[in-house]
């Protein structure tokens, strides 16, 4: 089958993940469905996967706009093209006639090449393909999907949307590495992670605050992934990743900035391999590494460990020494926002930055910090604190259908 029919109102968002694949239905800008299918093992031999075993059998759960479950239960696949195949399969049989006129990715990594996201053609796709050794660990997961839906569905727009092209704005000194200058142009420099997120929150500002919309403020994307963004009228200043989605924060099993040295060291004289080390970094790091116990923060809060509690703790200073360097790079702050699953909903957290953040002006009201109001501070602090939930998959949707708006009906 080469060809969908589709409604031209809806479109679909596919986040393909090392072992998994989200999915969402928007009709406009409603989701009216949305799923998962996890377990999924490498769609191609000689993908770096430290630490992931070919699944004994992949799951699918999938549900509606109202929470109500459309399907549970195993799946026939093994790999990403497999568990494609089936969704497609699933849903041109599905009551819900789903049909999206266009399909929009999530794509890690656009190089220096995509600052906006970008319709997909054969040549898009080498030009992707070519930026893999930059995110061996995402880019040959994100790319799967799409190859997948160009040899079924061919006349199928496709649009990526790209984590990194929010940060095209920061200047050339905040993207440098002090290393030779030759490096920088064969691509070795800080690109930045979480665009989509940070694109959201910007975007939702000027309804929320407009001084934070217009003025200097920190982003926290928190979540099993971590990372701080300075936001100057909307636009990406710095962040807190650079090459990789490895670096800056502590995060769920990654291990956020750590001394080259360390690195150098434990190839050379613990006589690790590559992909053990990648392992270590990627996969047994972060709260889990600190803590021996959970790479999840409910786990940890609810822990009575003291393991657990230097993890958290050890999460929030970092969060706090990130602020204070984002801030000077903006020249002051004048507001600061929590997002992300952590961000959003871990209400211990929020107020121990906000403490460690006191010398900024920052002050918190406690009720509205456990109640998760969108407006967390005081009176009397002099930076706007607040909790704005993400929605990178309505990002993703918004700019497919602008790519479709573009096209002849």
């Amino acid at each position: 089958m080469n060809h969908m029919p589709h409604d031209r109102d809806q479109v679909a968002v596919l986040n393909a993940g090392s072992s998994s694949l989200k999915f969402s239905f928007f009709n406009g800008a409603e989701a009216v469905c949305k799923g998962l299918l996890d377990r999924l093992g490498p769609s191609q031999p000689g993908i770096l996967q430290p630490g992931i075993l070919q699944p004994e059998s992949a799951r699918a759960a999938i549900s509606s706009a109202d929470g109500s479950s459309l399907f549970g239960g195993p799946i026939p696949a093994r790999n990403h093209e497999q568990a494609m195949e089936w969704l497609f399969d699933w849903l041109g049989q599905s009551r819900m006639a789903l049909s999206p006129a266009a399909v929009g990715h999530r794509v890690v990594h656009g190089g220096d090449d995509f600052s906006a996201p970008a319709r997909v053609t054969p040549d898009v796709l080498d030009r992707l393909e070519a930026l893999v050794p930059l995110a061996p660990l995402h880019q040959p997961h994100n790319l799967a999907p799409i190859r997948f839906l160009a040899r079924r569905f061919p006349q199928l727009p496709q649009v990526a949307c790209f984590d990194t092209a929010f940060h095209a704005t920061q200047a050339r000194i905040e993207r440098m590495y002090a290393l030779p200058r030759a490096w920088f142009d064969r691509g070795i420099k800080r690109y930045g992670f979480h665009g989509l997120s940070y694109q959201y929150i910007a975007t939702q500002l000027p309804q929320i605050d407009r001084r934070a919309a217009s003025g200097r403020t920190v982003v926290c994307h928190l979540g099993n992934g971590a990372s701080l963004c300075a936001l100057r009228a909307g636009q990406s200043v710095a962040t807190t990743m650079g090459f990789t989605a490895l670096d800056g924060l502590p995060m769920g099993t990654r291990c956020g900035a750590i001394d080259p040295g360390v690195l150098l060291h434990l190839l050379d004289h613990e006589q690790m391999t590559v992909a053990e080390l990648a392992d270590l970094l990627y996969h047994q790091s972060g709260l889990l590494g600190v803590s021996g116990i959970s790479a999840d923060m409910r786990d940890l809060l609810k822990s009575s460990e003291a393991s657990a509690a230097a993890a958290v703790e050890y999460f929030c200073y970092r969060i706090a020494r990130e602020l204070g360097s984002l801030a000077a790079a903006l020249g002051g702050l004048d507001a600061f926002v929590f997002t992300g699953g952590i961000g959003e909903h871990a209400a211990p957290v929020r107020a121990r930055v906000a403490e460690l953040a006191h010398w900024l002006g920052v002050r918190l009201d406690p009720d509205a910090n456990a109640a998760s109001r969108t407006k967390l501070h005081a009176a009397d602090s002099t930076v706007s604190v607040l909790v704005i939930p993400t929605n990178e998959e309505l990002m993703i949707a918004l700019h497919t259908r602008r790519a479709l708006a573009e096209l002849p009906a």
